[in-house]
């Protein structure tokens, strides 16, 4: 996310103060992402240097008040209409988990993926009950939908790796281990 485009944004509509831009971005976020003040009036500032805003009104006033320039408008429209970026796989939590507990020595992975599946399932459940309290929060809403669909991914990962592990016969037999230990020989 965006903190630097996210405040271009909220300048796109007028004039606005730290304050204000921070509480704007909470409530247009769902109130999901707090934000620091600190980093607002920080990004501000690296926003003012590289010539994309500016001071709107008196200098000497207690609160400085920021407006969008047309360069921020412009860099604002690029980062809108450029496609995320997707090639190269980003760190994700899980799938280092899942990776390391393949290659440890009497790790049951498929308890492991279990376990991970139990919980992003609790997730899901939880965000649609949140859903359903949220009186058409519009912001909170999409925030919601979008973790459903994330946790789902993980869950759809988490089957495919357990199918993989098992179609790879990398899980001991119980005759010979505990039933669902990886074989390091085999990974």
């Amino acid at each position: 996310m965006s903190i630097r485009h996210a405040l271009l944004a909220l300048l796109a509509e007028g004039p606005k103060y730290g304050l204000q831009l921070r509480e704007e971005f909470e409530s247009r976020t769902g109130e999901v992402w707090p934000l620091n003040v600190g980093q607002v009036y920080a990004t501000l500032q690296r926003l003012e240097r590289d010539g994309l805003i500016a001071p709107d009104g008196p200098h000497d006033t207690r609160e400085k008040s920021y407006r969008l320039l047309a360069e921020g408008r412009a860099e604002l429209q690029e980062w809108l209409e450029s496609p995320s970026t997707v090639g190269h796989p980003r760190r994700n939590d899980l799938v280092v988990r899942i990776l390391v507990a393949v290659t440890v020595p009497d790790v049951d992975v498929i308890a492991v993926i279990q376990r991970h599946r139990r919980h992003l399932i609790e997730v899901m459940q939880e965000y649609t009950r949140l859903k359903a309290d949220a009186d058409d929060h519009l912001a909170f809403l999409m925030v919601a939908d979008s973790e459903i669909f994330r946790a789902e991914a993980a869950v759809r990962w988490l089957d495919a790796c357990e199918a993989r592990l098992r179609e790879a016969d990398v899980v001991i037999p119980s005759s010979q281990k505990t039933e669902g230990v990886v074989s390091r020989d085999r990974v």
